[in-house]
């Protein structure tokens, strides 16, 4: 799997903890992401919350690659969740245009 910058990525960590966030830049070592969201149980199933809460928000926090057991795209439902959570942005269903 390619990492890419500026995309929404999950990462699965040796802890089991799941995170999501976007990715600002990597290397061998250490992947570099801004907003950072855990995945949570909740009363309506899963959810998001924040990864770090006493955290500077508007920062860049970097994730040591190798505690990281799996790294993947971000499901396109869950990614349009996490827009929403972290910028409060809605993102428009995908609709067909037939004329």
């Amino acid at each position: 799997m390619k990492i890419e910058k500026n995309q929404v990525h999950s990462f699965k960590f040796t802890s089991g903890e799941e995170v999501i966030a976007r990715v600002m830049d990597f290397d061998n070592d250490w992947i570099s992401v801004s907003d950072p969201v855990a995945v949570a149980p909740g009363p309506q199933g899963m959810g998001l919350i924040p990864a770090m809460f006493t955290m500077d928000h508007d920062q860049t926090i970097s994730i040591n690659i190798h505690n990281c057991v799996l790294i993947g795209h971000t499901d396109e439902s869950v990614r349009v969740k996490y827009i929403q959570a972290t910028t409060g942005l809605t993102v428009p269903d995908k609709k067909i245009v037939m004329g």
